[in-house]
């Protein structure tokens, strides 16, 4: 029986690699669909929790797991395990280097287990976003020197992942998918697959450089547009301008125009970092990619925008930033969510506890600061309550989680830094960032 006939009976064994933000939504959606899934994943404190029915991320509730497991969903550490699979998902990290280049070690060490236990007429399709042409230049060289001949013994594919965390309208299973293969037999397969699984439906490209592209475009259009409302932010601020106002001003507009919002940085594991890899790859070509390079140094530049709109406050007042105490609102990327990967408010502590700051963060959605790569000085520490926020010389807004009562929060607080337009009447407490 061939892979798209087993596909199309739920008889394929689907493999999820990488149990994170985006692999275990994947896990959910292809298991109530009737597949039997087996999720791999390097870190066994994950697939213990999962084992026992606990969900670690916090838009999906522990009885999706234990649904997930009662259809027979089979996370584990061991990944010759892919060898039972039919057709596996790569869902794993593609960050930068502390240069700014594309980090594909994820991504590599995937395909090489991957190499070592595939099987003739399994279909291997990456998820993870990446340059055009990593699929077909850095892929497939792994699968070909293990043995495999590709597109006749395995088959690759890529359909770029468009998770949006927390957002209650969209999820896996009812967001458009996008699928490129190098080959007809690997693309009739990959859209078989999400045909099978994804409600919104499945739109087919020409190659695996235009699906890579597709994400790239996606991601880069937000990065760009941000950059834009974040400048503009400063400019009307210096004109006396709410920008917030502009912007919902503008949104009236039925046509020609798409609202964005300013903050205080980008964050998360995609805008802040896809429109780099292509930035890289471009250099290949000896193009410059200017505009794109410009947007991101407007956004990362934001967090020390709302610290030096912060110094002000404070220098109006007669005194400076050493010795404060500062409150930071938020530490996940953004609202309602409990993701602080890439988040600008661990930059806004660091620039903060440079000038002499003691700061404090409050966030319920992360208790404690998790443990990272970027940012492991400040693991362990934790959330306090909004009900010390008068103990502080300023509230910092950095995230605007909908469960905070901020009507409360400016009745406690000695002064407010907003950069995220929360507060809309003048204030005297309220500096806008």
């Amino acid at each position: 029986m061939n892979l798209v006939t087993l596909i199309r009976e739920r008889r394929a064994v689907i493999g999820v690699l990488g149990l994170g933000y985006v692999g275990l939504p994947l896990v959910s959606t292809f298991a109530d669909r009737g597949f039997r899934v087996i999720g791999l994943d390097t870190d066994e404190s994950k697939v213990q929790s999962l084992l026992a029915g606990r969900s670690y991320i916090q838009h999906i509730p522990h009885d999706t797991i234990t649904t997930c497991l009662a259809n027979g969903f089979t996370p584990t550490t061991d990944f010759s395990r892919a060898a039972l699979c039919d057709v596996v998902l790569i869902c794993v990290p593609t960050p930068l280097t502390e240069h700014w280049e594309p980090d594909l070690q994820y991504v590599v060490a995937s395909s090489e287990t991957l190499a070592r236990y595939a099987r003739p007429g399994q279909l291997i399709i990456l998820e993870s976003t990446t340059w055009p042409g990593t699929t077909d230049e850095v892929m497939r060289p792994i699968f070909e020197k293990a043995g495999h001949k590709v597109g006749t013994d395995v088959f690759l594919a890529f359909s770029p992942e468009r998770e949006d965390p927390g957002n209650a309208k969209f999820s896996a299973r009812n967001i458009p998918k996008v699928v490129g293969a190098d080959d007809p037999e690997a693309l009739e397969a990959a859209v078989a697959v999400y045909q099978a699984a994804i409600e919104a439906g499945v739109v087919p490209v020409s190659s695996t450089r235009a699906a890579e592209a597709t994400k790239i475009l996606e991601n880069t259009f937000r990065s760009v547009n941000i950059a834009l409302v974040n400048e503009l932010k400063m400019i009307f601020t210096r004109m006396g301008i709410d920008v917030w106002e502009v912007i919902n001003a503008a949104s009236t507009k039925p046509f020609g125009f798409m609202k964005f919002t300013p903050g205080p940085g980008l964050g998360g594991h995609c805008i802040p970092i896809d429109p780099f890899y292509l930035t890289w790859k471009a250099r290949e070509f000896d193009l410059p990619t200017r505009f794109i390079e410009m947007a991101g140094e407007v956004n990362r530049g934001m967090p020390q925008w709302v610290v030096d709109r912060t110094m002000l406050a404070f220098s109006d007042a007669g005194r400076g930033l050493a010795g404060s105490r500062i409150l930071l609102i938020g530490l996940a990327y953004k609202k309602n969510v409990d993701d602080a990967r890439e988040s600008p408010s661990y930059k806004l502590i660091e620039l903060f506890e440079k000038r002499g700051c003691k700061v404090d963060y409050h966030d319920d959605y992360l208790p404690v600061i998790p443990p990272s790569r970027e940012h492991g000085q400040y693991a362990g520490r934790t959330s306090q309550p909004l009900e010390r926020a008068g103990e502080y010389d300023a509230v910092v807004i950095s995230t605007d989680h909908d469960y905070i009562d901020y009507d409360a929060l400016l009745q406690r607080a000695r002064l407010v830094i907003d950069s995220r337009g929360v507060y809309r009447q003048a204030d005297p407490k309220v500096v806008k960032a």
